[in-house]
């Protein structure tokens, strides 16, 4: 326990607060955690694992919070799921589930996360091997890129959604604002890490998605192909 405290002493309440200076500095200066780290410059910020795990905690509080106090916005953002939910079959559909409870897809969000930084890490590296640029990584340091990278989201998200949730505004309206400045901030660390121009950035970013977005359908279809299989074998 005495360690645990000193730990949890040193990385958010010293002076120099390491999480703190972590957290702003992915803003500013993404290059230089992201590729100290890579090059074996790790004192003066939270490592990668760490930082990971910190964003899946403000997940779980996240979570504890919606579920508990702001199950009504649940209900609200179901409610605007519902015609989906007789366009594709009601109950019939295999799929009804995840349509009808944002609630319990909110409580794997953990999970959801954790599944998504391979395809993220997958879609760079690939675009990357493409690209070829001055700066080339290997497979494992696009993962730190990556947990870095969804790190960060995962901590501004679950902040964003809890801060204004208190302010009564929509779920689904919260999400697809802070999807659309996630997709900017990606960008954003492309081109500070690979220290290329706007130009170069953007097409570099354009590359990526679109091999995200590749990967991300064939997972799909394969996760539902699957489903069907079992479906019928059930």
């Amino acid at each position: 326990m005495k360690n645990l405290w000193e730990d949890v002493s040193l990385q958010f309440l010293n002076i120099d607060n390491k999480f703190l200076k972590t957290f702003t500095h992915l803003f500013t200066q993404p290059e230089t955690i992201i590729n100290g780290f890579i090059e074996g410059t790790r004192k003066k910020y939270i490592n990668v694992i760490q930082y990971f795990a910190i964003s899946l905690t403000l997940v779980g509080i996240q979570v504890f919070l919606m579920n508990t106090f702001f199950s009504d916005d649940l209900a609200h953002a179901m409610d605007f799921i519902k015609p989906f939910e007789k366009a594709t079959g009601g109950k019939e559909n295999p799929y009804y589930s995840s349509l009808a409870s944002l609630e319990e897809i909110n409580n794997y969000q953990s999970i959801i996360y954790i599944c998504t930084v391979p395809i993220y890490t997958l879609a760079t590296w690939l675009a990357y091997k493409i690209i070829k640029p001055v700066r080339r990584y290997n497979f494992t340091e696009h993962l730190v890129l990556n947990l870095y990278y969804n790190a960060q989201v995962i901590i501004i998200t679950a902040l964003l959604s809890i801060l204004f949730l208190c302010f009564g505004f929509n779920y689904l309206l919260i999400s697809g604002v802070v999807t659309f400045l996630v997709f900017i901030y990606l960008f954003w660390i492309l081109k500070r890490v690979f220290n290329v121009s706007y130009l170069e950035g953007f097409a570099h970013f354009l590359l990526v998605m679109c091999m995200f977005t590749g990967i991300f359908l064939m997972v799909g279809v394969g996760i539902g192909i699957t489903g069907i299989i079992i479906g019928y074998t059930n």
